[in-house]
């Protein structure tokens, strides 16, 4: 195998002979483990893009006798992720059948209906689009691929010509097609007239390979990649350089994160005008080369070329007509000159829909840009949530390739721009949208929780996380902040949370918080003061250090946590919601707790004032009060407890039920308590209210407003 593994350079041999050989028989399960293998290499396909098949003898259910059963990607799946429940199994017979009914083009539509006629496993996946490119192909093992070197080639302006040259006829061309009934016709077609071919080439679309195992498949897939993109590398080293050479220099990188982190939430602003949105950035080199290029104004208003990419990126981006050196500071003076800029974008969508839609098109969808380039500094991407923005992202990486390596070997061309939205808003993409599940609560917005590694802080970050938010999880103490930083990745994944060190009496480390969300995810919508420390002693014990570190965590932390936070929500003019996690105690006089006390109600009292402020911003500043929250609690583990129990003459052990006994619900208060308090007030339910305290203690009199 490694032997092998040495003659590709240009794509990535992952087949483990011993890991196959463990599925011998099952050619499911090798279909699956090929398609991993390809969607483990984004050169080769991204997410979401891309098919793959098998067909095996099976016994018919209804008859008993053997019949032909094709296995493929189901619709909406994704190769690298895909398992066994994620393929359409239909009979081949069937689906051939169908051509007898196929009434052309205009008909192509009803096709998909009829696939579910020919399917045999009724739990298997919903039949894509792409079905009958596979079906209607004789081969076991089939790979339908986006490769960018391919799509390099399919996209030049003479990439017929070289793909016959290049393979000498053995890799057919089928000229650009929307994906259907037709254009599986026209690939058996393709095949039948060029008997013997290894694959076909898709104009401006893709490539389509096969072989009779799941490894021949596999290797011939390989193979034709690699010719591909070693002929493009060849003809790139003979280029004094790529994209006409660099019009300009990029900052140093870490002038470019600072000024990506500066400019994102005005950028997420000016995006979230119909639907709030995620964003995502990238400094890739291969990104820089391309917008500092002094082909960048010629190629990216031409747009993607494969469907798969546009679908994902919008037909093109918005440049930014934004100097390298502008004030970033001067917030009004920058959304003063991008606002022109958005607004010539929405309308060039807009003429781009009203001129190509059809009779019976779906209404035009956001009309804001998806990709954002920023000559110097980097890619940004904006999307309902954060995968589908880093996916964008990583489509439109995809396409730059392609341009590259276009316009190596010929000149680049885009497919045109009816093409373009008769695939965008095909109703049948239209369909599947409208099936997609219904957006949570917190979809689109971020979150950012202080002390988020444990207790309540994380209790309320996962919260959040659950109902849609993306989070930045942080604490001052990094071994407690890597362990929940794997929990959330194993719970959630990497789009959903970003995870930072942050002590809230350090203003630059705040501010390096917040620059980490801004980079993360574009900005922040909510935020939570929820650091905490306790110190219980009586008045005489107390000592100035003691009243130092409560007023510099509690009231000054969450002073200077707001401010960094107001100065973003300003930027985007979304709103925003700050909660501050106060307690019992800010209202209720107790014995030995005269500095935690006073700092408590200090901090409810700068709810108040903040609250009365930030009201014009239409951000929303509340307070919840807990009252011994004990689980998970890193106050509890510590000396506070002990205090606690000697101030009311009882042990350590005998403080839960203590507390939950003098409360009038009589109940214990969890974490997660809090959590359902904080998502009450950031919910949506209630937006049109701010300067309130919820108490969530059991019910304790003492502690009720007056």
């Amino acid at each position: 195998m490694q032997a092998l593994a040495t003659k590709f350079k240009q794509v990535s041999y992952l087949w483990d002979d011993a890991q196959a050989a463990s599925m011998a028989g099952d050619e499911v399960a090798l279909l699956v483990y090929r398609s991993n293998l390809l969607g483990a290499d984004l050169r080769l396909t991204n997410y979401g893009g891309g098919n793959t098949s098998c067909k095996v003898m099976a016994k018919d259910p209804l008859t008993g006798l053997d019949t032909e059963v094709m296995w493929v990607k189901g619709s909406g799946g994704d190769l690298g992720t895909m398992k066994r429940n994620g393929l359409a199994a239909l009979y081949v017979d069937r689906l051939n059948s169908l051509k007898s009914r196929y009434r052309g083009l205009a008909h192509e539509d009803e096709m998909v209906e009829l696939f579910n006629h020919c399917i045999y496993d009724l739990a298997s996946k919903a039949p894509s689009i792409d079905t009958p490119l596979h079906g209607f192909l004789p081969f076991k093992h089939i790979d339908h691929l986006h490769p960018d070197a391919a799509i390099a080639i399919a996209a030049a302006k003479d990439g017929k010509k070289i793909t016959q040259e290049l393979f000498n006829g053995s890799i057919g061309w089928v000229e650009w097609q929307k994906p259907g009934f037709d254009l599986g016709l026209q690939l058996r077609q393709c095949l039948d007239e060029n008997p013997g071919i290894r694959g076909i080439m898709l104009g401006s679309h893709g490539l389509f390979t096969w072989g009779d195992t799941a490894y021949e498949c596999y290797i011939n897939t390989l193979e034709v990649i690699e010719r591909c993109a070693d002929f493009i590398q060849d003809a790139q080293a003979k280029l004094p350089a790529n994209f006409g050479g660099a019009k300009m220099e990029s900052l140093p990188q870490e002038q470019r994160l600072d000024r990506a982190a500066d400019l994102a939430p005005i950028l997420r602003g000016f995006c979230s005008s119909d639907v709030q949105m995620i964003g995502h950035f990238t400094d890739d080199p291969r990104v820089l080369e391309f917008i500092n290029s002094n082909d960048l104004d010629r190629l990216a208003p031409m747009g993607t070329s494969c469907p798969d990419h546009f679908l994902r990126t919008k037909i093109s981006p918005l440049v930014l007509d934004l100097a390298i050196d502008e004030d970033l500071s001067n917030v009004a003076a920058v959304k003063l000159k991008l606002a022109p800029q958005f607004e010539a974008y929405r309308n060039m969508y807009a003429e781009y829909y009203n001129s190509c839609k059809h009779p019976n098109s779906p209404a035009m969808r956001d009309a804001n840009p998806v990709i954002i380039l920023y000559r110097g500094v980097g890619m940004f991407s904006f999307a309902k949530d954060k995968q589908t923005a880093r996916v964008a992202s990583e489509f439109y990486l995809n396409a730059i390739n392609v341009m590259r390596g276009a316009e190596a070997i010929s000149s680049y061309t885009a497919l045109p721009r009816q093409e373009a939205f008769n695939i965008e808003y095909w109703l049948l993409e239209e369909a599947k949208l409208q099936r997609m599940p219904k957006p949570k609560a917190l979809t689109g917005r971020i979150a950012l929780v202080t002390g988020s590694a444990g207790g309540i802080g994380k209790a309320i970050a996962k919260k959040f996380a659950n109902e849609g938010a993306c989070v930045i999880i942080n604490d001052n103490d990094n071994g407690r902040l890597e362990n929940a930083s794997e929990e959330f990745k194993t719970q959630y994944g990497k789009d959903v949370y970003t995870a930072v060190l942050l002590d809230v009496t350090n203003l630059a480390g705040i501010q390096n918080a917040f620059k980490a969300g801004a980079l993360a995810f574009g900005g922040i919508d909510i935020v939570v003061n929820c650091a905490g420390l306790s110190i219980s002693k009586p008045i005489e014990e107390h000592t100035e250090k003691d009243w130092d570190i409560l007023y510099d965590v509690l009231v000054k932390g969450q002073f200077f946590v707001t401010q960094s936070a107001v100065t973003i929500m300003r930027k985007q003019e979304l709103g925003g919601d700050i909660v501050n996690i106060v307690s019992k105690n800010a209202l209720v006089s107790g014995p030995n707790n005269a500095g935690y006390g006073s700092a408590k109600a200090a901090q409810i009292h700068l709810n108040r004032l903040n609250a009365a402020e930030l009201g014009k911003d239409h951000i929303r500043v509340n307070v919840v009060n807990p009252d011994a929250v004990i689980s998970d609690s890193k106050i509890w583990a510590g000396a506070w407890a002990e205090g606690r129990a000697k101030a009311y003459g009882i042990t350590v052990a005998e403080l839960p039920a203590y507390y939950a006994k003098r409360t009038l619900l009589n109940e214990i208060i969890l974490p997660e308590d809090i959590a359902n308090a904080c998502f009450a007030i950031t919910g949506g339910l209630l937006n049109k209210s701010t300067g309130n305290v919820i108490n969530v203690d059991g019910g304790v009199a003492a502690a009720f407003l007056r």
